[in-house]
């Protein structure tokens, strides 16, 4: 017997419960559609809220840094890693989200672990929404603190938390998603700042699917609420509605400033490449430079939302462009997501863990991209398939 039997038992489980993901490829630059796997498809399946991944003033800044300054940093930012590009990236970016401070990282998920074990340890807690992402998940694990998770978006919940455990801690994060990636729905933080606040507890959010879409052109949750000042740690990706890739934290200067001596993926792996850097500034340019893009998307959002209602789909409880199509079972899922990309719509089904048991969906990601033919088009399809498989009448 070999020592790797049981991995491909696992696999084989995986494709008897509908539950292997499928990886497909793309073969052109994000868009409004795609070529996937040799067939045109309509795109909704990208995070590219804003369609920036292939506009001609980010391709552009990006070469024009390669050509000036080379490809990689070739080292870590505390060594020989931090160029202008960073440094101005930081700036621009702190004042974008009008806070003191900000520090970029290689992504979303290593700003998270980066953040996370930096502010608590072994002898505090963290009160953690009960369906944060993993990324939050595994930077609490890595500091070693007591996670006590809060029932999903009820500060009511955290509070019965914070009381029941306020004895037992020497110091506390709490720390929520902004947009929840899976539902589409938008944490209550006015509320949840007002515990913070009560309590004297730092707190902290992900705003990774709030970053170009929530707030005054795309300036996030905070700006939505207007809770400047208020909140200690925003964490955001500028690889969704940016259109690039890469982490920043955003806040209190203390706290960048920690993070730059105690942020493990800051210390211990390569900087953003110099391209990546200069890509996002061009377009925190753009999202500077007019509301239009961040108003397309919200329109497109709508627009699609309730013709699907219309149709008879189940949309969940999401109040921004993330829209999933409920249809429970990972096997129909699965089908589901088959049966559109053969009507050329290329939309991927997410199943457990990604999400619960029994709440497997197909998730749509609308895009500033898409046109309104576009969308008709996709509803079309949904229609098609929806009643082929007995989901809708």
């Amino acid at each position: 017997m070999s020592k790797t039997d049981w991995i491909q038992q696992e696999i084989e489980n995986l494709q008897s419960q509908g539950l292997y993901n499928r990886i497909r490829t793309i073969e052109s630059p994000q868009g409004a559609w795609l070529v996937v796997d040799g067939k045109r498809v309509l795109n909704f399946c990208s995070n590219n809220y804003l369609g920036l991944a292939n506009h001609p003033d980010i391709v552009a800044a990006a070469k024009k840094a390669a050509d000036s300054m080379g490809v990689g940093p070739a080292a870590v930012r505390s060594i020989a890693g931090t160029m202008t590009l960073h440094v101005e990236l930081e700036k621009r970016l702190a004042a974008f989200k009008g806070v003191e401070a900000a520090i970029t990282f290689q992504s979303g998920f290593t700003a998270n672990l980066a953040t996370i074990p930096a502010l608590v340890g072994k002898e505090d807690m963290i009160f953690s929404d009960r369906l944060n992402h993993a990324s939050i998940i595994d930077g609490c694990r890595l500091s070693g603190g007591k996670i006590i998770a809060y029932e999903h978006n009820d500060p009511a919940s955290l509070e019965e938390q914070i009381k029941a455990n306020l004895s037992q801690y020497r110091r506390a994060l709490i720390v929520t998603d902004g947009v929840f990636s899976m539902d589409g729905d938008i944490a209550p933080l006015p509320a949840i700042y007002e515990v913070a606040k009560k309590y004297d507890i730092l707190l902290m959010v992900d705003d990774a699917h709030g970053e170009g879409v929530l707030g005054k052109g795309g300036r996030g949750i905070v700006d939505h609420f207007g809770l400047h000042g208020k909140v200690d740690v925003e964490v955001g990706t500028m690889s969704k509605a940016f259109g690039v890739v890469g982490g920043v934290v955003a806040g209190k200067s203390v706290i960048v400033e920690w993070l730059r001596q105690r942020g493990r993926p800051f210390l211990f792996s390569s900087a953003m490449t110099v391209p990546d850097a200069a890509a996002c500034l061009a377009a925190i340019d753009l999202l500077e430079d007019s509301t239009q893009l961040v108003d397309k998307l919200w329109s497109n959002a709508k627009y699609f939302k309730a013709e699907m209602k219309t149709l008879g789909f189940n949309t969940g409880v999401s109040e921004t462009p993330i829209t999933p199509i409920m249809l429970g079972e990972a096997p129909l899922a699965q089908q589901f997501s088959r049966e559109l990309f053969e009507a050329g719509v290329f939309a991927m089904p997410l199943g457990f863990p990604t999400v619960p048991q029994g709440k497997a969906r197909i998730r749509v990601m609308i895009s500033a991209a898409h046109s309104r033919e576009d969308l008709d088009q996709g509803l079309e399809a949904f229609g098609k398939v929806g009643r082929k498989l007995g989901v809708i009448q």
